[in-house]
């Protein structure tokens, strides 16, 4: 089986409630919810929750919420792999044979269903323990500085202060949108960015991590011009 988790909890602190907070015209998970329905590569979606309204929600939109979270892995500290790996014994407990488990965030307005149908392609055909989506960072990483408490900067790596940017290597970092990974490597605790993951790179105008207000308007005014652009489907 092809499992989809989608993990939604209640108790958001910085923006209240911003799993089913509406964006656009629709609460903010669905865009998750359609997204893997769209893909057609899912045996079965459910979504992880302690709260009763998502859960309602998700079952409006034909998900199954099969059970209640635990508190202990809805709090401000519990982690991704944590959550999955207790939905994925869930389902090993109630007699799926599960192939592939895929976490996808319910904060993902622009995900899109052919980024979920790659992600599972290189799982299921290369050696990989997980395939998740990344994005390039705009701005070479190794010419980053810090602020001190007197103001004053510091490089990171200032051994790279005269390198030319064009000369640097490209990163990248987590786009926090999906992450396809083996049964066994999510209950193993297994970390993501290590030799044996590999990512679907998604272009930087298509990621948006929304933890604060202004994230969520940054992510509306991005999805008004995408819209507009034909750029989401």
């Amino acid at each position: 089986m092809r499992l989809a988790i989608i993990p939604a909890r209640g108790g958001s602190k910085r923006i209240p409630r911003k799993n089913i907070k509406l964006f656009g015209n629709k609460p903010m998970i669905e865009y998750s919810i359609d997204a893997a329905l769209k893909s057609g590569v899912f045996d079965k979606i459910i979504v992880s929750t302690d709260d009763h309204e998502i859960a309602e929600i998700a079952k409006s939109s034909g998900i199954e919420c099969p059970f209640v979270r635990p508190a202990e892995l809805s709090n401000d500290y519990a982690g991704t792999v944590e959550v999955i790996a207790h939905a994925i014994q869930w389902a090993i407990d109630s007699g799926y044979d599960i192939e592939s488990a895929c976490c996808i965030y319910a904060t993902a307005p622009f995900i899109q269903a052919s980024d979920l149908r790659a992600g599972l392609q290189k799982l299921e055909t290369g050696k990989w323990s997980y395939v998740f989506s990344a994005a390039t960072f705009e701005y070479p990483i190794f010419r980053s500085f810090k602020q001190n408490p007197d103001n004053s900067v510091e490089m990171f790596y200032p051994e790279y202060f005269s390198t030319r940017s064009q000369d640097l290597p490209e990163a990248f970092h987590d786009a926090g949108q999906f992450y396809f990974g083996r049964p066994q490597a999510w209950l193993e605790n297994k970390r993501f960015f290590d030799r044996w993951a590999t990512t679907v790179n998604i272009p930087r105008w298509r990621v948006q991590d929304i933890d604060t207000e202004e994230d969520w308007t940054r992510a509306e005014m991005m999805m008004e011009i995408l819209k507009r652009q034909g750029l989401l489907c």
